[in-house]
């Protein structure tokens, strides 16, 4: 999924306002750490950054889920 393409499902599904400038330093940080890999593609015309989640940050998630249910 693209970075815009985010910012709007978030605001949809929660209500929150991301910014542009909280976004992708987050997401290139996910990427550097191995979390996150990006490829661009070319969609209109327009070189887009796709952003796909790996096997390290499904893992992440699972572990922050998991730390959740123990927390509520």
């Amino acid at each position: 999924m693209w970075g815009y393409k985010m910012i709007k499902i978030v605001e949809e599904k929660y209500g929150i306002k991301l910014r542009h400038g909280a976004l992708y330093p987050l997401l290139n940080n996910l990427e550097r750490k191995g979390f996150l890999r990006s490829k661009k593609e070319t969609k209109r015309g327009r070189v887009r950054k796709i952003y796909e989640i790996t096997s390290k940050g499904i893992q992440l998630v699972d572990a922050y889920n998991e730390f959740m249910r123990e927390q509520i």
